[in-house]
């Protein structure tokens, strides 16, 4: 062969062991499927996508290598389930950003670019996000600025309901849980005891005169709680997921309002919604808890390699009379840069080949 033969072969040869890179994207994630369920209300189904703690990095923290890196096995992970699931809706349960609470109009406008390309979804898919608090911040840090910011890129709000195909889900920002009566706080309690008078309404059939007040009210299930906090609880020592914090943390005692809510605003919650099953975030770390022997709340893990080698995310299926739940396990970090290494090493190999 001449040399420029060879060295078109080898290109050749280059295309096709990064497209098979590409791939495991493909083989990892047609492992994981939706969870089926028997339920009287088959038309009111709703399969969701839900996952956590994406952290994209900002112009501060972090070498842009590393920035890149992260942000595509992202986008490839996303991307990949939004063609092999399609889901109905995606609920990202906070800390979308890793400096949003600390950066300018100009960096947060590009922060907001770079997320909808990463997490770019189909017109019949609804993303929803939740606030966390490295979006604008921990309770005391957060201004009325920092707040109506970022609810006003991402069309939210510290608490609203949801009803989508007759299932309930409920959105809280969980630093707005403090019960101090602050600017942050005071709506935020306001508004959940006016869900909770709506869920009562419709769990009673409107009969009450303080529920002729609402024009419609939606078909009664107990609602999904949505938040980036965990629930309280004193340490993730009882979490026993594959996913779970490594033994040299495991057992740290958790802080009530910086690692979870504190008790009395997760008891106020509780008593709020009587909630069929909550997701958080916020631990980087995967865990089951049973709260009041009754209530599964399922804290997921971070979406990103930056904080775990091991990132899953969650396909549910909701009806209003039931649901189930899969953990979708991601590439390993560690197995994908083997792969490249076996990539870059026979690159070599066919180089010195053919020239």
């Amino acid at each position: 062969m001449k040399k420029n033969q060879h060295n078109n072969l080898a290109i050749k040869w280059n295309d096709k062991i990064e497209r098979n890179a590409v791939l495991i994207y493909y083989i990892v994630l047609l492992q994981c499927t939706w969870p089926q369920i028997e339920t009287t209300t088959r038309h009111s189904t709703v399969k969701a996508m839900l996952l956590s703690d994406v952290h994209l990095l900002g112009p501060r923290f972090g070498h842009w290598f590393d920035k890149l890196r992260r942000e595509w096995q992202m986008y490839r992970t996303f991307q990949t389930a939004m063609t092999l699931h399609n889901p109905q809706v995606v609920f990202i349960l906070g800390d979308i950003f890793d400096e949003g609470h600390q950066c300018s109009e100009k960096e947060f406008n590009n922060y907001v670019k770079r997320f909808h390309s990463v997490f770019s979804v189909p017109d019949n898919t609804k993303l929803y996000v939740v606030i966390g608090n490295h979006d604008i911040g921990f309770h005391y840090g957060i201004s009325p600025q920092l707040k109506e910011r970022f609810e006003r890129s991402f069309n939210t709000s510290s608490v609203e309901m949801l009803v989508i195909n007759s299932n309930i889900f409920v959105l809280v920002n969980s630093m707005a849980l403090h019960g101090d009566n602050c600017f942050l706080c005071k709506p935020a309690e306001d508004k959940l005891k006016e869900i909770s008078e709506t869920l009562q309404c419709a769990k009673d059939g409107g009969v009450s005169k303080k529920c002729k007040k609402y024009k419609s009210l939606p078909m009664y299930s107990p609602p999904i709680f949505l938040q980036h906090f965990p629930l309280y609880r004193p340490s993730d020592s009882h979490c026993k997921e594959p996913d779970s914090a490594p033994s040299q943390i495991i057992n740290e005692p958790f802080r009530e309002f910086w690692d979870c809510l504190a008790r009395g605003s997760t008891s106020k919650v509780l008593d709020y919604l009587e909630p069929r099953a909550a997701f958080s975030g916020h631990t980087h770390h995967g865990c089951f808890t049973l709260h009041r022997e009754r209530i599964p709340e399922w804290t997921l893990p971070s979406f990103s390699w930056r904080n775990k080698n091991d990132p899953s995310f969650i396909l549910a299926t909701f009806a209003p009379d039931t649901f189930k739940i899969a953990k979708c396990y991601m590439p390993k970090e560690s197995t994908v840069i083997r792969l490249y290494m076996l990539v870059k090493k026979l690159q070599s190999d066919m180089q010195d080949y053919f020239l």
